[in-house]
């Protein structure tokens, strides 16, 4: 659907809240007995509290603004415009002009997407007049029967009879950052540094999101009292065309695997057990495979153990379980 909407904004506020004691202080290397500059720095500091009121004044009317959109309350919206405003839709570029002519295309939009919200972030106001101000910002529309949609806005308001309204509205679409997220959130039990050590050696792991949570990254050391002698890397990902959970593992003597991760069948919401098929190359050209079987015990420790490893297709004896736990 459609989104030809906007939003005036809401936020967090960008006043300058130290201006006012920044003139006291410099006040302080003023002769206080020239009238003239005491008057000059009074002005100041009244226009700066004045403004500081305005914003608020600014601010709750966007607020009031927000939850009538949210109500999906198109005559309450309207009324947040001034009679004469403009509005430039962001699909496709057209000019609303009117009170009336906003009502009526926040009405088409409430009857065609039900349970559409808006969340917005204001990165800054400024006034260029007493009575006019300028808002900077991002709007994220959200709805069940739509995909989410982020836009960047600039929003004029007017000052007419003491009530702030919007004069003029225009917004660009910007694409929202995909994430795959909720496809490997079953797996975010990972995150963090793990352990496996005996008096043999030592295997540490440090796993962490890639930005936007589309990737794990685990990171990962073999070493004993002589040093590390293998280091590698891991990236777990979903493969939106096979509809799984893939991983591509590379070490440091030139040798990779890749591998598919499928939870056991009698675990429902929150699987406790993994089993990862891998296939992989030595860096010399042999082919190796596991089956690599990882089981949750609670939040500070996992077992793992591999089974089905092959050598060039002879087999290879299991690894037996062992615990791995959280530093």
């Amino acid at each position: 659907m459609t989104l030809l909407l906007k939003v005036a904004g809401i936020a967090r506020k960008h006043g300058r809240p130290g201006m006012v004691m920044f003139l006291a202080f410099l006040g302080c290397g003023i002769s206080w007995g020239q009238a003239a500059d005491t008057a000059v720095q009074g002005e100041t500091v009244q226009g700066e509290t004045d403004q500081g009121k305005d914003e608020q004044s600014i601010r709750k009317a966007v607020a009031s603004y927000v939850a009538a959109f949210n109500r999906q309350d198109a005559k309450a919206v309207a009324s947040h415009w001034s009679p004469e405003a403009v509005y430039v839709t962001p699909i496709d570029g057209r000019r609303l002009t009117g009170r009336e002519a906003i009502e009526n295309q926040f009405n088409t939009v409430f009857e065609n997407t039900d349970g559409l919200k808006i969340d917005v972030v204001v990165e800054a106001i400024q006034f260029v007049s007493p009575n006019v101000a300028v808002e900077q910002g991002q709007a994220t529309f959200r709805g069940p029967d739509v995909e989410d949609r982020l836009t960047q806005y600039s929003a004029v308001h007017v000052r007419r009879d003491g009530v702030w309204l919007l004069d003029r509205v225009e917004e660009k679409v910007e694409d929202v950052p995909v994430s795959n997220y909720q496809h490997l959130k079953q797996l975010e039990w990972l995150v963090g540094t793990w352990i496996d050590q005996d008096e043999t050696g030592r295997i540490e792991t440090v796993c962490h999101w890639t930005k936007n949570q589309n990737f794990l990254h685990r990171a990962f050391t073999v070493s004993d009292q002589q040093g590390v002698h293998l280091s590698g890397m891991q990236i777990v990902g979903w493969d939106a065309v096979e509809k799984r959970i893939r991983s591509w593992t590379f070490d440091s003597d030139g040798g990779f695997a890749t591998g598919i991760w499928s939870a056991d069948e009698t675990d429902t919401k929150e699987p406790s057990s993994w089993h990862v098929r891998k296939k992989g190359h030595t860096a010399t050209g042999h082919t190796t495979s596991a089956v690599n079987v990882l089981t949750r015990r609670g939040e500070e420790e996992f077992a793992f153990k591999s089974v089905s490893r092959t050598f060039d297709g002879q087999i290879l004896p299991n690894i037996a379980e062992v615990v791995v736990v959280r530093q």
